[in-house]
């Protein structure tokens, strides 16, 4: 393990996963203040995480992947990473209800 916090990495699929849930809370559903806390706490979440990435445990999915993901959540949403060498990287953002046997990469 790295001597202080991972450098995070996000893929371009988990910024546009934020803009989309930015996007509906605030524009779709007309709630800002909902909008400003998911990112608040999604940078919360993210600053504790990337000081120990493995204080998540594995996330157990049906398919065969070959990095382990791991998870943890922010809100009603779930945050998908992966620890390559000294590097957390960011690659979902999914909305905790939706079928994520389908969505997770």
């Amino acid at each position: 393990m790295p001597d202080g916090p991972y450098e995070l990495r996000y893929l371009p699929l988990f910024l546009s996963d934020l803009e989309d849930a930015v996007h509906r809370l605030y524009h779709v559903l007309g709630n800002p203040g909902a909008a400003e806390r998911l990112v608040d706490e999604l940078e919360r979440k993210l600053s504790i995480y990337r000081e120990n990435p493995f204080a998540s445990p594995p996330y157990r999915s049906a398919k065969d992947r070959p990095e382990t993901y791991r998870r943890f959540e922010v809100g009603h949403y779930l945050v998908f990473y992966v620890v390559l060498d000294h590097v957390m990287e960011v690659r979902r953002l999914l909305y905790g209800a939706r079928d994520l046997t389908r969505l997770v990469p």
